[in-house]
């Protein structure tokens, strides 16, 4: 379960809210309103005041690369710091096995790094931040760059996250998405969420 109290950081907040374990929360919004703020906020990537546990672990309490293996976040825009795409993982031989689970073939994980599109490296990150087993994912717009059929398999691999009991906080701008994933919807404006209306 991923908890939220009195989070504030530049136009967002005090928010609060929580996502339990299994549970898809989407957030909507403009551009511009701090969705990715909120998402940096939470895994304490910028300076921000508020509480935040993930269980029974609160951030205050934790080193920050300790909060970051349970908290995983995947940002809009992935980092990527070495020439090929293997040494990112920690264990690319079991990754392999899981490539085409995000509709990429085995041979990937010797691809060049410079060689990716937007949506490879996406899908990469997506398999990058699933390596820890976090217990909460943060993902900021994790389909935009993917065709439909890409977008519904990436869908299944976070169905099969959330029946594992991983909470997700989705950052979309694709409304249909969200109501293919989510249990809930947040809209945030002003920078204040509200609960969207099934």
């Amino acid at each position: 379960m991923l908890k939220v109290k009195s989070l504030t950081r530049l136009m967002i907040g005090p928010v609060s809210f929580y996502v339990g374990d299994g549970e898809c929360v989407a957030v909507t919004g403009p551009s511009g309103t701090g969705k990715s703020v909120l998402l940096r906020a939470i895994v304490d990537l910028d300076p921000n005041e508020g509480t935040v546990q993930a269980g029974d672990m609160t951030r205050a309490d934790v080193p920050a690369p300790d909060w970051r293996k349970t908290v995983a976040m995947l940002p809009a825009e992935s980092g990527w710091w070495l020439d090929h795409v293997a040494p990112h993982f920690q264990a690319p031989d079991k990754i392999r096995k899981q490539l085409p689970l995000v509709a990429l073939p085995e041979t990937a994980m010797g691809w060049e790094v410079a060689r990716l599109s937007t949506g490879e490296k996406h899908r990469l990150a997506l398999l990058r931040c699933l390596e820890a087993g976090p217990k909460v994912l943060l993902l900021d717009e994790p389909t935009a760059a993917l065709d439909h059929d890409t977008t519904l398999k990436i869908e299944t691999l976070l169905k099969q996250q959330l029946d594992q009991g991983t909470a997700i906080l989705i950052v979309t701008h694709d409304a249909t998405q969200a109501k293919r994933l989510a249990h809930r919807i947040l809209r945030l404006e002003n920078g204040q969420l509200e609960r969207v209306a099934a």
